[in-house]
């Protein structure tokens, strides 16, 4: 295969054993190993690599699984990242900023266009020195790179107020199955007779389907279970809403979170909103749940950036590993940093600690502004006598940020013998339901004496369950598709998602007809045919292919094989 590829293909080919083991893995619980690792060199080497793979796709003798996986950093928890043919890598040639972004009166104008390879980190140094942010980023935010950002349509802290990457996108160049570079942007209904015939394939079978489609919307504000049909058909009669006015058709809120199944992103214009320049946290301590869907309802009338939350284990994690936090601070930021957790430590030691820690921050212009936003919520939830504290410094607000972002970082590090196992990492329901869930989802995980951490966002309900493991037990597979089902009947049981911003992945894919029904997925199966009617993309994501994934058998099959144990559901 190699030597067919580098007679068209500009970049770098690797199928050395070393290359292969290490793009087996992404950052879920599982192991696929492909055949080859492409590093494609400009969006050329994309649409030639597309058409090679259509012209031998029939080939079964000699390529029987030939396909494309689109990859940047390898941080997806799903496995949506890795599969067994060609693993297409961005970050080392297509990696680099296009244009922009430009200082302007108008803010509707502020935006950059990016290669899919280019790193979050270094992305949000060039926005900050313009004063400007692209606000979904993740808590992997210092790991995780653009392109993935664009295909799991990335969510974060600030996903409360400011939404999700669907909501940056301005514009895309996307090749497609026929090997075929387009710029995809939004345009008004009205037009779409004179669009190509995928776009009059999509609207029609959304159009057809509209009332079903409209029912099976889950009731929560992030989902990422799925493809996005509800999305792509837009009203924005409302000046404020957009450039365009009336009903708009956009095809990116469809292949925005689309784990490159539909088409590979190869240049994406992405629109930016200036930063605050003061922030401080509201830090609430709850020994009780009962009271928390009232509480989040309390604090959201606030209209805070951020409502993160993380529990009592991860707390007891951060005091473990408590060096781990003092690495890169130098002495003197070592000594404001262990200073700052002597309350902590101090609750633990009278009081124990608390079950659930609230994140509330406020941001604005003026430090003044943002201290008055802060003490004002203090006072809108005096009635239910909590332990709360207003940071005092930006030192002190990152102690609790740096323990919500790194437990599963430590999570992974520091457990001997033990594998973080990401999958049922990402469910979400409506707050309001949060005081009958968790108790339920607690009494489901205790069932299984594991070790796991909980954090994620209180504002939309939509917690991170990361559960340590034993991989050389042969009854794991069993332990993750049982728990995996009766999680996500929960989830069901109270209108949620299964995945709220991690997306379906290799670990989810086998659930999403437990979701929806097979109205919708049959649906979904619809749309994979409209845009990749050989299976070329990313199979097994979305959409069940066979031997390729999204079945239970598949996930059992190809559980990270750190040892000599044969995994069965």
């Amino acid at each position: 295969m190699k030597e067919e590829i580098l007679k068209f293909f500009k970049g770098d080919a690797e199928d050395d054993e070393g290359a292969l083991i290490k793009y087996s893995h992404d950052a879920s619980l599982l192991e696929v190993r492909p055949e080859i690792v492409l590093f494609p060199r400009d969006s050329e080497d994309v649409q030639n690599l597309v058409n090679w793979v259509n012209e031998n796709k029939q080939n079964k003798e000699k390529y029987p699984n030939l396909s494309i996986t689109c990859r940047c950093a390898g941080t997806d928890m799903s496995g949506g990242a890795i599969g067994e043919s060609i693993i297409l890598d961005f970050t080392r040639y297509m990696n680099k900023l296009i244009g922009g972004p430009l200082p302007m009166d108008d803010i509707s104008k502020w935006e950059i266009a990016v290669q899919p390879g280019m790193f979050y980190r270094d992305f949000e140094k060039i926005t900050l020195e313009k004063g400007l942010i692209l606000p979904c980023y993740t808590a992997s935010k210092s790991l995780n790179a653009l392109g993935g950002m664009y295909g799991n349509n990335s969510a974060g802290e600030r996903t409360l107020k400011y939404g999700k990457m669907e909501d940056y996108i301005l514009s895309a160049k996307v090749v497609f199955a026929d090997g075929v570079e387009r710029t995809v942007k939004p345009f008004p209904v009205k037009e779409i007779s004179g669009q190509e015939e995928i776009y009059i394939k999509v609207f029609d079978l959304i159009k057809q389907n509209e009332e079903d489609i409209k029912q099976a919307k889950p009731k929560v504000s992030k989902n990422s279970a799925g493809y996005y049909i509800w999305n792509t058909i837009s009203d924005f009669s409302s000046p404020a809403k957009g450039r365009l006015g009336g009903v708009v058709f956009d095809l990116n809120k469809f292949l925005v979170g689309s784990q490159g199944t539909l088409g590979i992103v190869t240049e994406m214009t992405l629109k930016l909103i200036p930063e605050n320049k003061h922030s401080k946290l509201v830090v609430i301590f709850m020994n009780d749940l009962a009271p928390l869907g009232r509480l989040v309802d309390e604090i959201l009338t606030q209209n805070p950036e951020t409502l993160e939350t993380y529990d009592d284990k991860t707390m007891k994690l951060a005091v473990k590993f408590f060096p781990d936090f003092l690495k890169n601070k130098g002495f003197f930021g070592m000594f404001k940093f262990m200073w700052s957790f002597l309350p902590e430590f101090f609750m633990m030691l009278t009081n124990g600690l608390p079950k659930l820690i609230l994140l509330a921050e406020f941001a604005g212009e003026d430090e003044k502004t943002v201290n008055d936003k802060c003490i004002k919520l203090v006072k809108k939830i005096q009635e239910f006598k909590l332990k709360v504290h207003i940071t005092e410094s930006e030192t002190e607000a990152n102690k609790y940020w740096d323990i919500r972002r790194e437990s599963f970082a430590l999570l992974r590090k520091h457990v001997k013998g033990m594998r973080t196992a990401p999958f049922i990492d990402d469910i979400i329901v409506r707050p309001e339901f949060l005081p009958k869930f968790l108790p339920e989802l607690n009494d489901i995980l205790s069932k299984y004496n594991l070790t796991y951490t909980l954090a994620g966002h209180a504002g939309n309900g939509n917690f991170h369950i990361i559960p340590l493991m034993d991989f050389k037990r042969p009854d794991t597979a069993k332990i993750i598709i049982e728990l995996g089902e009766s999680v996500y009947d929960l989830v069901v049981k109270y209108h949620g998602s299964i995945t709220a911003e991690h997306n379906d992945g290799l670990i989810r894919t086998p659930y999403l007809r437990k979701m929806y029904g097979d109205k919708i997925t049959g649906i979904f199966e619809k749309i994979k045919e409209i845009f990749d009617p050989k299976n070329i993309f990313n199979p097994g994501k979305k959409i069940v292919t066979e031997n390729q994934g999204g079945t239970k058998e598949y996930i059992a099959s190809h559980i990270a094989k750190e040892h000599k144990a044969i995994h069965k559901v």
